[in-house]
């Protein structure tokens, strides 16, 4: 349920700006993305977790240096007091990833704190009765 404080529009634009940083390649504009003055963590698929804006920030100079071809669909914002989870689904090339990205305010401005994405299994989508469709664990 999405509380009446936190602008939905606001943190889907901040939603949209990491995409479009990580589209273009842009390492500025996703410096401008990721929180600075909250702590911030990173789960790239395949790579150990990155904890600390300094170690975010360049695993993505390394990926934007030959950034891939990716867009993003259905974007589901989830509010949390005074934290904002946008889930979605990363189409890079041929493959599907799910993504999950926090934002925090920080002044006027929402920004990231998190971001993890890992390949999409068979349905990506929660069932009706709650439950992923094939539980890991």
């Amino acid at each position: 349920m999405t509380e009446p404080s936190i602008p939905v529009a606001e943190v889907l634009a901040a939603n949209e700006a990491f995409y479009a940083a990580f589209a273009a390649g842009d390492l500025a504009a996703m410096d401008r993305v990721w929180a600075g003055d909250n702590p911030v963590s990173c789960l790239h698929p395949g790579w150990p977790i990155m904890l600390g804006r300094q170690r975010v920030m360049a695993s993505w100079q390394m990926i934007l240096s030959n950034p891939p071809s990716i867009r993003h669909e259905d974007a589901q914002v989830l509010t949390y007091d005074r934290l904002a989870l946008v889930v979605c689904r990363e189409v890079i090339g041929t493959s599907v990833l799910t993504a999950s990205n926090l934002f925090v305010p920080e002044g006027p401005t929402w920004r990231m704190a998190h971001h993890q994405a890992c390949p999409a299994g068979e349905r990506d989508t929660v069932t009706d009765a709650g439950r992923p469709p094939h539980a890991v664990h």
